[in-house]
């Protein structure tokens, strides 16, 4: 990879990126290129946001989480012999909306723009979309697959297309927005209307788009401009099975109009399935003639075992606990929620009183330590450093 990484690196260094750096031009156009283990890809697209954007004058910012592959040296050494390239490199944060916020506001362009950095957008609708916003009658241009002569293409997987679309589906109709894509991850927007929505933006989960048009309430003008959606050629897809969840919290903290965060509402979400598990493992202890308060008990403390890795990988994404540091936040976990384990057991028992009603008694009994476990693990077991 090195080799190619370095040939790639040349091509970056050409004539445009030494003229660039010969002039005193402020950029126009920030591309916000936010990043997790793209060492691979990270050269060739910057090659290639060089060779389309002729005429204009541009910068690129690499937002990087503190790639374990180097993305950040490989995006510094380009930055190195090409003033164009910006590296900001976050560490102890993780995720793609606080990475676009933050690329967005550290820029001073006129106009950014947000793609991935994975190749799978098209850099050549860059001027496009640079050439809508610059009539000033609209405010936001999006890459869209969904419009006349846009695709999916072979980016996305069958299963993962059937999914964008439940997921397109619900954001419409739950939030009022009438994009025909609003899970694209490629769009150009004014800055000066980027800042002024960014403090109702979460810094959570990989709907910026979503969250942009949402938080502003109808007052975006917007365009959708067709793409074709193309394959991965390095690396591995950062969307997992847990990112459905992240999608839903997203949706419903916009749908309630961002009175609870995000994350309490991830937590909450977490907190569901692991009744759900809670309920498995009452049940099972029961059948196994473990007495009720002794199934309770143990049914509590494989759900908070199942809650804390899911909270661990979803909901406390960028404070993620590794290692002995995850034996010990498990712990720490187990020991905060002891009091709403506490009050769990004495609740259920109180109401279980027929045996058919056990799925009621652990139900309520669950539910007691909720608001308790979040705000404890939020300030002990996954506390900002």
């Amino acid at each position: 990879m090195d080799s190619a990484v370095g040939i790639a690196e040349g091509k970056a260094v050409n004539e445009g990126a030494v003229d660039a750096a010969s002039g005193t031009q402020a950029a126009e156009l920030s591309v916000i290129l936010p990043s997790f283990n793209e060492a691979a890809n990270i050269p060739i697209l910057i090659d290639l946001l060089d060779g389309v954007m002729t005429g204009i004058a541009w910068e690129a910012i690499v937002v990087d989480d503190n790639s374990p592959d180097g993305t950040t040296e490989v995006a510094r050494k380009i930055a190195q012999v090409d003033p164009r390239v910006r590296v900001i490199r976050r560490i102890g944060r993780r995720g793609l909306s606080g990475a676009c916020i933050e690329g967005i506001l550290a820029s001073s362009a006129k106009f950014v723009a947000v793609m991935d950095a994975d190749l799978q957008h098209d850099e050549t609708l860059l001027p496009k979309m640079l050439a809508e916003l610059r009539t000033g009658d609209t405010d936001l241009v999006v890459a869209s697959r969904k419009v006349d002569g846009g695709e999916i293409g072979e980016g996305l997987s069958s299963i993962r297309a059937w999914g964008s679309n439940i997921a397109n589906g619900l954001a419409q109709k739950l939030l009022n927005v009438t994009l025909k894509d609003p899970m694209s991850g490629f769009f150009m927007i004014r800055r000066d209307r980027a800042e002024e929505i960014a403090p109702k933006l979460s810094p959570q989960g990989f709907k910026i788009l979503l969250d942009l048009v949402s938080s502003a309430n109808g007052t975006l003008k917007i365009k959708e401009l067709p793409f074709t959606f193309r394959e991965r050629q390095h690396g591995e897809s950062k969307l997992d099975t847990l990112v459905t969840l992240d999608y839903f919290g997203l949706l419903l903290a916009k749908y309630f109009g961002d009175v609870v965060s995000v994350r309490f509402l991830m937590f909450g979400l977490v907190g569901a399935s692991g009744l759900v598990v809670h309920l498995v493992a009452l049940r099972v202890f029961l059948l196994a003639d473990m007495s009720f308060n002794a199934a309770q008990t143990a049914a509590s403390f494989v759900a908070m075992t199942s809650n804390f890795f899911l909270n661990n990988q979803l909901t406390y994404r960028d404070r993620r606990l590794r290692g002995v540091q995850a034996l010990v936040g498990l712990l720490t976990f187990y020991a905060v929620c002891s009091v709403g384990v506490l009050a769990n057991v004495g609740v259920a028992n109180l109401i279980y009183a027929d045996p058919a009603y056990w799925w009621f008694a652990g139900t309520a009994g669950a539910i007691m330590g909720a608001v308790w476990n979040y705000a404890a693990s939020s300030a002990l077991t996954w506390r900002k450093n």
